[in-house]
């Protein structure tokens, strides 16, 4: 290890930069600097060189160029154990840099502005500063490179304990945090660029993605498994993890996953005050009516058992008479665009309960992303929605009336939130009886009856939505003795002639929407 004696500092982000220089400064460190920095730390009182005076090469072309000179990187690739490296740097006038001190242009800053120009952006592409710490942190054995403001304190803390040295391990510690920085940096700029422009590719050639960790969670699905959450950069669209927190206990790995199904799902229904409550990433009840308390009533009574400890949201302001119905029952988390004074004072009796302030009428953006073995499957999120089901095609004898039209319409946006084979009951305004993740479509249906039955739902005159065809007769049999009158599903199987006899036999309308909603 060596002392430190002389340092580079450029940075965009100047927070606590004045402080970090003044205190290098009176350790005897000689400071280098270019631009906006070197002026700040000028003004401040520091002793600065300019970089052009200490390469005598003038910045040039706006700024463009500054740090790209051999006494820069001479000055940090030179290996001091290295006798080669010394007889050449000596030779040609190279001074050691044994720190360096940058972050990057704002790029991602300046992207995500709704009105940034390309030609902004071009400019806020930083090509010294990334070619400076990598080169930094590549001989980090000699030069500590610090790209984080965070990392200030450590190492002002060492170099007063141990000499003006900065030790081993926390150099190697910043390189690992440089190549990071930088990969993150690269993927940011490529993912813009790629997305500039007409191009007939939905999917590049390399698929490239950077995420920044939020914090650890307290365990992963299960006790025994690790998890952390990550914010994906970028991001102008809904975003769960920014979300406003406004009572409870962190989140966990099961209540994000979670809380971003019952938002997907409450994204479908936006006229009419309407609650949505999601348990393992599946519904188990969703209702409109004309207050939000009356909502959350219904969609609770569509499946009460698996509704405790569920997740829960609400699409208009919570009040004290919805808080009051929520607080019948154990729940995780309540999401919402906001929640009254007295909403806030009657749900804070319970502060388990986690609180949740986000406006989900943004859009989602990027791909769903799944990861197999060796892999990753990427596809489009599953945005598909027939505007007119009039339009769709009548199969059978009957076809639906307008209340029926209604009722096929609210379950069959209900479908494609589900794990398959799904199957819903549902009227004009609520789900009545649900029925997923089973191995066979007809299994699905005896269970959405069968609960419904228990928790005494009549299903008489109801719509059934299937995510994918009926594969037999038997399903259609189930559902029609339940009391459904008509279904909405994709047809496409080889036995669509048996099914449709099927529903004549039971005086089913049924139509066909040629688009199904399968959830693995």
């Amino acid at each position: 290890m060596s002392k430190v004696q002389r340092a580079l500092i450029s940075v965009s982000d100047k927070g606590g930069i004045l402080d970090f220089a003044k205190e290098l400064s009176g350790l005897g460190v000689e400071i280098l600097s270019t631009g906006g920095t070197a002026r700040a730390l000028k003004e401040s009182g520091i002793d600065v060189k300019d970089v052009s005076e200490h390469t005598g090469f003038p910045e040039m072309m706006d700024g463009r160029l500054k740090t790209l000179h051999p006494k820069i990187h001479g000055g940090l690739l030179y290996r001091r154990d290295n006798p080669k490296d010394k007889e050449e740097t000596e030779k040609h006038g190279i001074q050691p840099i044994d720190m360096v001190v940058v972050n990057l242009y704002p790029f991602e800053q300046t992207v995500s502005k709704p009105d940034v120009s390309f030609d902004d952006a071009i400019e806020n592409i930083d090509i010294g500063g990334p070619t400076m710490i990598r080169a930094a942190a590549k001989n980090f054995k000699d030069v500590a490179v610090v790209v984080d403001p965070e990392d200030y304190g450590k190492v002002l803390d060492e170099m007063k304990s141990d000499g003006g040295e900065v030790r081993y391990n926390t150099k190697l510690y910043l390189a690992k945090k440089v190549f990071s920085h930088t990969a993150q940096y690269d993927t940011l700029i490529s993912n813009y660029l790629t997305a500039q422009g007409d191009s007939s590719e939905t999917f590049p050639e390399n698929f490239n993605a950077t995420y920044r960790k939020i914090s650890d969670v307290r365990y992963g699905e299960n006790p025994h498994q690790k998890a952390a959450v990550y914010r994906a950069p970028l991001n102008n669209g809904l975003s769960l993890v920014d979300a406003k927190i406004l009572q409870g206990k962190a989140m966990s790995y099961n209540n994000y996953l979670d809380s971003s199904a019952v938002i997907d799902l409450a994204k479908e229904y936006t006229k009419m005050p309407t609650a949505v409550i999601v348990k393992h990433n599946n519904p188990c009840g969703i209702a409109s009516a004309d207050t939000l308390s009356e909502a959350y009533k219904i969609a609770f009574e569509t499946d009460p058992v698996s509704a405790f400890g569920g997740v829960i949201h609400l699409n208009g302001t919570v009040d004290e008479a919805t808080a009051k119905e929520i607080l019948g029952l154990f729940c995780e988390i309540i999401i919402a665009p906001s929640f009254d004074d007295a909403a806030l004072k009657l749900l804070g009796e319970k502060p388990n309960i986690r609180l949740l302030e986000l406006d989900i009428s943004k859009e989602v953006s990027g791909f769903e992303m799944r990861k197999i073995q060796g892999g990753l499957l990427l596809q489009e999120r599953d945005l598909g929605m027939i505007q007119d089901l009039k339009a769709c095609e009548v199969v059978t004898k009957r076809a639906p009336n307008d209340e029926e039209y209604a009722a096929m319409a609210y379950a069959w946006r209900v479908c494609k939130h589900m794990k398959s084979n799904a199957i819903i009951y549902a009227s004009q305004d609520r789900t009545l009886g649900i029925g997923c993740g089973q191995t066979s479509r007809v299994d699905s249906a005896r269970l959405a009856a069968m609960k419904a039955a228990n928790y005494n739902i009549s299903l008489k005159g109801s719509a059934v939505a299937s995510d994918a065809f009926f594969p037999a007769r038997d399903g259609i049999d189930v559902v029609a003795e339940a009391g459904a009158t008509t279904i909405i599903q994709p047809g496409g199987s080889i036995k669509d002639k048996e099914t449709i006899a099927a529903c004549d036999e039971h005086g089913v309308a049924m139509i066909f929407t040629g688009m199904r909603h399968f959830r693995h």
